[in-house]
């Protein structure tokens, strides 16, 4: 429904047509979701029109009505303009006043059970918001020293340092694990960094089976990690002649 400026309409009068004015206005009102604790509460304030000239305020919470304010304008009537500002201002102060009070705990609310469902939906949200709190571990990163010189025929030689990503520092103690993704029987070798944050792991090179084999190395240490990827390539052989 509308308050605003009027249009006219045209109605009979002893035969001829006369001009009739209606008035149109615009109804206010405002729609805001308040967080207190761990609780939303949904606040709707409206004007009840001209009819009823009251200004309503209604906080809801999981379908229930837990506070209601209503105050009237009749001091505004009939509206023009310039009262049809004054009623704006007082919806605006209306609704503001409400929502602040909720935060700031003045306006005591008790809200109903929460459902089994909506319950469980919560626990897992402020498990997950306890989690994104706590501190991140830091990651790690993983360096092939001799990436070049690795393999030497059938013999796979790998010579790993592990680093802190966010200092470079040397990661002591640190698990570090190889496999080759693709070969045949996929078997891991494993080796502990030392005080220099570095670990050698020796294994023969299982048979590639795999459209893309790949040599994967990771570290753990604590809840940090960290991995290598490296595609493996057959070299191709040379024809005899």
């Amino acid at each position: 429904m509308a308050r605003g400026k009027s249009r006219g309409e045209r109605c009979g009068d002893h035969g001829r047509d006369c001009q009739r004015e209606v008035a149109i206005y615009m109804l206010f009102g405002h729609n805001t979701d308040v967080k207190a604790g761990e609780t939303v509460y949904h606040v709707q304030t409206e004007d009840r029109g001209t009819a009823n000239a009251l200004i309503d305020t209604t906080v809801y919470c999981r379908g229930r009505v837990l506070h209601r304010r209503t105050n009237n304008y009749i001091d505004l009537l009939p509206l023009d303009p310039g009262r049809e500002g004054v009623l704006r201002k007082r919806i605006d102060d209306q609704h503001r006043a409400v929502t602040e009070e909720i935060r700031s705990g003045a306006l005591h609310l008790v809200p109903p059970p929460m459902p089994v469902q909506e319950n469980l939906s919560a626990k897992k949200t402020a498990d997950s918001t306890v989690r994104s709190n706590a501190s991140p571990a830091p990651a790690l990163a993983l360096e092939l020293i001799n990436a070049k010189t690795w393999l030497a025929g059938k013999r796979a030689s790998l010579h790993v340092a592990v680093l802190k990503k966010q200092n470079r520092e040397a990661v002591a103690g640190a698990l570090v694990t190889a496999r080759i993704d693709g070969a045949a029987n996929v078997t891991e070798f494993s080796a502990e960094t030392g005080a220099d944050g570095q670990a050698r792991l020796e294994f023969e090179m299982p048979r590639l089976a795999g459209a893309e084999p790949a040599l994967v190395i990771e570290a753990t240490q604590a809840d940090s990690k960290g991995q290598l990827k490296f595609q493996l390539k057959a070299r191709p052989r040379v024809p005899t002649v």
